[in-house]
């Protein structure tokens, strides 16, 4: 027998754990994890160099733009980012200009980036104004919807408890998750003209208006109108302990709720925001150093289910505009964090099968993708070679993304991904991308 690839010489992370072994290769699927010996052989052989070959991360939560924001970020460029990131699938956001809330602007934007990607991409929705539509939707290849709660994206009245509660009974019959932003938008928009009232417009301000109890609010909201519905809620970028614990009550009672939480909202607190200033802008923001202690204390407890870039790019006009109110929020996260996840295994504040279960085999569990997640035979050759000690300091001026500013630039990181391979293709290699637009696929 013979394959199109193998790679040898490393170790690899197969659902029991690390092992020495290498892998073959066919037609974009791993045929064979083995001894070297015990591997076919292969048109192509790659020496692995004693690094280890991981799950390719799956990013359930990114912003690719493109379209009428191409000047942000584009389908090429967000996932070069991704690639170069050892992210060999993404999720992408519908809060794009022109928004994606129908079959038709669905099929146009999986269209477009089917010319242009370079890793793995799957697509939310948000909702349509008629949720009979909700249908055709997922028949176009929809993996999710997101509803934000802070403000309306798509055609659904978010104020409208009735609309939301057959929305949600619509999605529960396609048996794909609901996404949420969980920001309270009557709670954001009074505190807002409070601040505006007062004249406050700096970083506090925005702090006071999204507040942990706008997050709360929200959350509860949901969890009454989804525990109606049995519909799968997915919480989207937990940020503080009160928003944190009213998703753990909500999951104990056994409702089929899951959640995420962000590099940047693990690493960093307010304190940052104020030293970073409108560059370390996020919405929600960052919060304080207790309410990040509570998050890692429930990651550690497997209390949450997965991890996520929240990849957002912005022009740098946008991060530095003046008022606060009219600065973009947002960091691009897609090539940093697997590197900043891997400084934490290195300090053992994170194990390495937690971050390939939170990664890896929990977003490709909840989001219905059978056969990724896991370096397993049968599944596509989706990997990320990491040399675990190398050590470097990332360098935002050398992104992939249009965003080339972050506030992790010049952190000191352990752990880089070297090699990333998408369906079995090279597609970056030592951080130089080494395939065309359009390589990737199309996930539906």
């Amino acid at each position: 027998m013979l394959v199109d690839l193998v790679l040898y010489n490393g170790k690899v992370y197969i659902p029991k754990g690390l092992v020495e072994a290498g892998i073959a290769i066919d037609e974009g699927r791993i045929v064979k994890i083995a001894k070297e010996t015990n591997l076919p052989k292969a048109s192509v052989r790659t020496d692995l160099k004693g690094c280890i070959a991981l799950p390719g991360l799956i990013d359930p939560h990114v912003h690719l733009r493109d379209q009428e924001l191409a000047y942000e970020e584009d389908f090429f460029t967000g996932t070069a980012a991704a690639a170069a990131g050892g992210v060999t699938s993404v999720l992408d956001m519908p809060n794009n200009t022109p928004v994606t809330m129908d079959s038709r602007s669905l099929k146009d934007r999986m269209k477009l980036a089917e010319k242009r990607v370079v890793v793995n991409v799957g697509f939310y929705s948000a909702f349509p104004e008629n949720t009979e539509e909700i249908t055709s939707i997922v028949r176009e290849g929809a993996v999710a919807f997101k509803l934000y709660l802070m403000q309306k994206i798509g055609g659904i009245d978010i104020d409208n408890d009735e609309a939301l509660l057959s929305a949600f009974d619509k999605v529960k019959k396609m048996r794909v998750p609901v996404a949420v932003h969980a920001e309270d938008k009557r709670t954001i928009e009074k505190m807002r003209e409070k601040m505006r009232n007062k004249r406050r417009g700096g970083l506090e301000a925005l702090l006071k208006v999204h507040s942990p109890e706008a997050e709360v609010k929200a959350i509860r909201r949901v969890v009454k109108l989804a525990g109606k519905s049995g519909v799968h809620v997915h919480f989207c970028h937990l940020s503080s302990a009160d928003g944190l614990n009213a998703v753990l009550r909500a999951k104990r009672l056994g409702l089929p709720f899951t959640c995420e939480v962000t590099p940047h909202h693990l690493l960093l607190t307010s304190k940052h925001l104020k030293r970073y200033k409108t560059m370390a802008l996020t919405l929600p923001p960052l919060r304080a150093k207790e309410d990040v202690t509570a998050l890692w204390s429930a990651l550690k407890q497997g209390s949450i289910d997965t991890l996520a870039s929240d990849h957002a790019p912005h022009s740098k006009e946008e991060k530095e505009a003046k008022g606060i109110w009219n600065v973009k929020p947002g960091i691009a996260g897609l090539e940093t964090m697997l590197p900043l996840l891997l400084t934490q295994v290195n300090k053992g504040r994170l194990t390495l099968s937690t971050l390939i279960r939170l990664a890896s085999e929990k977003p490709a569990e909840i989001f219905h993708l059978s056969d990724r997640g896991s370096l397993s035979e049968g599944y596509a050759a989706d990997i990320v070679v990491v040399d675990v000690d190398k050590a470097f300091k990332i360098d935002a001026s050398k992104f992939h993304s249009k965003a080339k500013f972050s506030p992790f630039n010049k952190w000191s990181a352990k752990g880089k991904p070297m090699k990333t391979f998408v369906n079995g293709r090279l597609v970056m290699d030592e951080g130089e991308l080494v395939t065309k637009p359009g390589t990737g696929g199309i996930i539906r």
